[in-house]
Formats: C-alpha cells, sequence, structure tokens
C-alpha cells in the first residue's frame, strides 16, 4: 500500500538531511508504528505519504513514495484526500469550522458526498470516538483531549485506506486512548485500512502494532517485528524495559504476557527497599509555609462549571501530578493559579497574592505556566532570540535559557524558528524559557506531549533539582509513568472535583486506569518503575 523507494528530504539550510535512504514497503491492512528518538525525521516521514512533504512543507524530496498506486510527488495534498487522511501533532492546525459535528462533515462536503452518507458517517463517528455529548460544542471550548478526538474523527469520516497519525494518543487520558486505539484496531482488522502512526507514549501502543518502524539518526531505518526491534530501540515502553532487566526472552509487550513471567522476578524483589521520589523536607512541607492555595475554588468556562470547589495546597519542594480525563478541568486550575481564569467564588493565593488581580510583571517571579500549547509563548523569530528574551525577562546570565534548552534537547539549532520546530522541541524551548526566571511555582500542562523517553528522563531530572531547591511544581498530566517517576503526591480531577488526593503511590496502584505498567505487572508489590527495581536487583547484588 505505501511504498518507499530510496526516499531522502533535505530542508534549505539543514546541515545534513533529514531523511535518508528510507527503502522499504508497507503493506495494506496493516498498523505500522514509526519510533525513534525526537529529530530523527518521524513527521517529517508521515509528511511524504500525505503529501505535505514536500509540497508544503518545502525541502528537497529524493526517491520515490507511492500510495496506493499514486506518486506523491506527483499528487499535491488535495490530490490524495480520497485516499489518504492525516492527523498532525497540533489538532486545531486542522480546524476549519467552529463546531464539532461541522467539522466531522467538513471533509465529506468536500468530497460531494450524498447529505444521507454524511449525516450516518457523523453519527457512527460521535459514538465510536465518545464524541456524542460534544456534538454542538465550539471547537475552541474542548479540552487539547477532546480536540483531538474530534480531528481524528474528521479524518475517519471520509473513510480512508491510509490514515497517517502523528502522536494521537499524546494528549488524550488512558481511558481515550484506549479508544481511539480500539477504532483503530477496528479499521485494520475489519475494513482493512493501513495505518501509519508515530507515537511517544509506547506503552499504549507497541502492542497493537504489526511492524515497527525505528529511525534512529545516522543509521539506515528497520522495519520489523515489534519485539525484534523492540529488543535493541534506543527508546522503549517500561514493559519492554523490565523485560530487558529481567533477560526475557522473547521481549514481552503486554502487561499480560509480562505478568506470566514475573513470578521469578516477584520472588527476588520481595523483602527488598523500595525507592522513590523523595519527600520535601519536613520543615519546607509545614501546612505554615504553602507556595499556592485553591480553597472551594469554583471556575466557569462560559456556560460550563469547569471547577466545583476544589481545595488544593502546594507546599514547597514538593512534586504533584495532577490528572483526571479529559475535560476534567486540568488546564482550568493551572490557569486560575497564574490568573488567567477569575473564580465564581472560593479563592486563590500564590505567593501571598490573588493571581488575576496582580500585575503579570510581578506574578511572574511568582509564578509560570508551560500550557498545552508551546506557541502560546514564543515570539522570537528564533531559538537564540527566544532565549535572549527570556534571559533578560528573568534578569538572569545570559545563555542561561540556552544552557537549559542544551540540558533538554541537546543539538537544537540556534537559527530555527520556532514555529518551523516540532511539537516535542516546541515544547523543550518553551519549558526552557519558564524555567529560566525560576520561579517558586512551576505549573506545567502536559509537558512529555512530544517528548522521547530520552528528553522526558531530562525534564526529570531537572525538576527533581528544582524541587529539592524548595520549588513546587504541579504537572497536569495524562502521563502515568511521568506521575509514578517524578511525583511525590498525586491528585485525580473528575468533572471539576477532586476525588483523590495522597502520596503517588496509594492512588495509583489503587487504579486500574493511571496504575504504571511496572505497578500492573509486579503487582501486589508496589513498584513503579523500572529504576526502582534496577536499584533493588542492584543493592540485593552487592
Amino acid at each position: 500500500m505505501i511504498t518507499f523507494e530510496q526516499v531522502g528530504v533535505q530542508y534549505a539550510d539543514a546541515t545534513a538531511p533529514t531523511l535518508n535512504g528510507v527503502d522499504l514497503t508497507i503493506p495494506e491492512g496493516e498498523l505500522c508504528l514509526l519510533v525513534g528518538p525526537s529529530g530523527s525525521g518521524k513527521s517529517t516521514l508521515l509528511g511524504t505519504v500525505s503529501g505535505l512533504v514536500p509540497h508544503f512543507t518545502g525541502g528537497v524530496l529524493h526517491g520515490r513514495v507511492t500510495v496506493g498506486g499514486r506518486d506523491t510527488r506527483e499528487h499535491r495534498p488535495r490530490d490524495l484526500a480520497d485516499l489518504v487522511g492525516t492527523v498532525g501533532q497540533d489538532p486545531r492546525a486542522h480546524f476549519v469550522t467552529d463546531a464539532v459535528e461541522d467539522e466531522l462533515a467538513y471533509g465529506m462536503e468536500s468530497l460531494g458526498l450524498p447529505p444521507d452518507v454524511m449525516r450516518r458517517r457523523v453519527e457512527e463517528t460521535l459514538d465510536l470516538l465518545g464524541l456524542a455529548d460534544l456534538r454542538r460544542r465550539a471547537l475552541t471550548s474542548l479540552s487539547g483531549g477532546q480536540q483531538q478526538r474530534v480531528a481524528i474523527g474528521s479524518v475517519l469520516t471520509v473513510h480512508p485506506r491510509v490514515l497517517v497519525l502523528d502522536e494521537p494518543t499524546s494528549a488524550l487520558d488512558p481511558g481515550a486512548a484506549e479508544e481511539v486505539l480500539a477504532v483503530l484496531q477496528r479499521l485494520v482488522h475489519d475494513l482493512g485500512t493501513t495505518v501509519l502512526m508515530a507515537e511517544h507514549r509506547l506503552e499504549r501502543v507497541v502492542q497493537y502494532a504489526d511492524q515497527v518502524l525505528l529511525l534512529t539518526p545516522g543509521a539506515p531505518p528497520v522495519l520489523g517485528e515489534p519485539a525484534e526491534v523492540m529488543a535493541h530501540s534506543p527508546v522503549h515502553p517500561p514493559v519492554v524495559g523490565l523485560g530487558r532487566l529481567a533477560g526475557w526472552r522473547p521481549l514481552p509487550l503486554t502487561v499480560r504476557d509480562a505478568r506470566r513471567r514475573a513470578a521469578g522476578l516477584r520472588a527476588r524483589l520481595d523483602g527488598a527497599r523500595l525507592n522513590g521520589p523523595r519527600p520535601p523536607a519536613p520543615s519546607a512541607a509545614s501546612p505554615a509555609t504553602p507556595l499556592a492555595t485553591a480553597s472551594r475554588l469554583v471556575v466557569r468556562r462560559g456556560p460550563v462549571p469547569a471547577l466545583r470547589g476544589v481545595d488544593l495546597t502546594l507546599h514547597p519542594g514538593e512534586v504533584t501530578a495532577l490528572m483526571g480525563r479529559n475535560g476534567a478541568g486540568k488546564s482550568t486550575l493551572l490557569g486560575a493559579l497564574v490568573g488567567l481564569h477569575p473564580p465564581a467564588s472560593g479563592s486563590v493565593t500564590v505567593g501571598g497574592r490573588t493571581p488575576h488581580r496582580t500585575r503579570p510583571a510581578e506574578l511572574i517571579r511568582q509564578v509560570g505556566l508551560v500550557p498545552q500549547d508551546p506557541r502560546d509563548l514564543l515570539y522570537g523569530e528564533s531559538v537564540t532570540a527566544e532565549c535572549a528574551s527570556a534571559d533578560r525577562d528573568a534578569g538572569a546570565e545570559p545563555g542561561t535559557c540556552r544552557a537549559l534548552v542544551e540540558r533538554l534537547l541537546p543539538g537544537l539549532d540556534d537559527t530555527a524558528h520556532p514555529r518551523d520546530l516540532s511539537e516535542g522541541q516546541r515544547l523543550t524551548l518553551a519549558l526552557a524559557v519558564v524555567l529560566t526566571a525560576r520561579p517558586p511555582l512551576i505549573l506545567l500542562d502536559e509537558p512529555t506531549r512530544g517528548l522521547d523517553y530520552a528528553a522526558k528522563a531530562r525534564l526529570v531530572e531537572i525538576l527533581r533539582d528544582l524541587a529539592a531547591e524548595g520549588h513546587a511544581v504541579l504537572l497536569a498530566t495524562h502521563d502515568v509513568e511521568l506521575a509514578a517517576e517524578l511525583s511525590h503526591r498525586t491528585a485525580v480531577l473528575a468533572d471539576g472535583e477532586i476525588v483523590a488526593d495522597g502520596p503517588t503511590p496509594d492512588v495509583v496502584l489503587g487504579s486500574p486506569a493511571f496504575a504504571p505498567q511496572v505497578a500492573k505487572i509486579l503487582a501486589p508489590g508496589r513498584w513503579l518503575t523500572v529504576h526502582q527495581v534496577a536499584e533493588a536487583l542492584a543493592e540485593a547484588a552487592e
């Protein structure tokens, strides 16, 4: 269905090709998972299939890409619309209407499908993706995850033979991600749809892949069976990391398969010392010294009550994960803490100030927010300009922000324009801009969206250092593995209310939705991460 013949892509002003020597075939009716470190060319390869590369992005395409017999160099994206459906990293960039139903119907209208067919397909898609309750909502009123589901639905209604998806589950809560992946499975198995998908959260998707295509900078692409590729891939999910550590062969890709082999490992860990995120010092965690407090907080977003009587206190040195399904109110709570959403009732204080009544220049010294869309923070013409501006605004030594960028994502081009960066690269730059000011309270909204495992590990290290210095960190995230690795405490929001709040192990171990893979494999033990298991085994061997 998709054939690459010695494909390479070279962008203007780039010192090296983004892709080089891609020569492979993806059969019809298979789900092919595209993996690799950030910057390895995954989004570019997806773009060659949809025709966006080079017709929209520019650059030079070498070799030949054919989809269903059509050469993408000779057919522009509009000429492939009936064959290839594409959903990128940023769903809002694809929207052309204002409401959910209209967006689902737009692609079919463009192809001239009969009204009765359009109506039926819209209803089917609303049910498939759990969007029926949102059908008349404005797209701008939806959460990031809800927008992602609408973007996927707008492609599915056209019934393309090929689906190209760039991180389709990155903004989704665990339940919504499972629903989307179940839909993709049905399309592959029942309708013979070919799916080419790039995803960093491999713990969610690798078990569904028929083949895995590994892209590594400076090395030829590798296409093969998932377990074979994962055995040597530099990026892999926790279940594979645990299998490598335990020496299991073949490597398990699912929690179920890993549990069947884990009896011996559980016995080795019985009685071993369990290390986790170190709690803040007792003096720093004193109830008398909170950095931020929300008391019986109620916030409305138009007619929608987004928060309903939320009580939350954030202490110095503490990392708190804020979890919950899409639309639960996580982003609204973060926005209230930086003054974006004034309370309808109740109160918010940050550093003794009321955020929505405090001048931004004063508030930025107390709290910093990295939003879901990092472009909201980026206005410079280059990475260098953004970093220089961040240093000036924060009163930091020149080069401080650039050093943070290099620590998070080595090798980022200084001259690149922020809009030309990948989603993960833009997020890294926005993180560095906010962290340069080193505010006492740091708020991160989906901070690992677009980040590979190596970049995520570097982010964890930086946030741990900040917490050790007395900063408070609040993460709104669907990344259960991040919460397990980093957070001291986890709070769960549901329909605008906090329904659970406590030490991370206590909260996530009692929840099938929020438990990390290692916890599910090694239950009833309280192990959360591969790192904890590795430390325990190393201590036992001494």
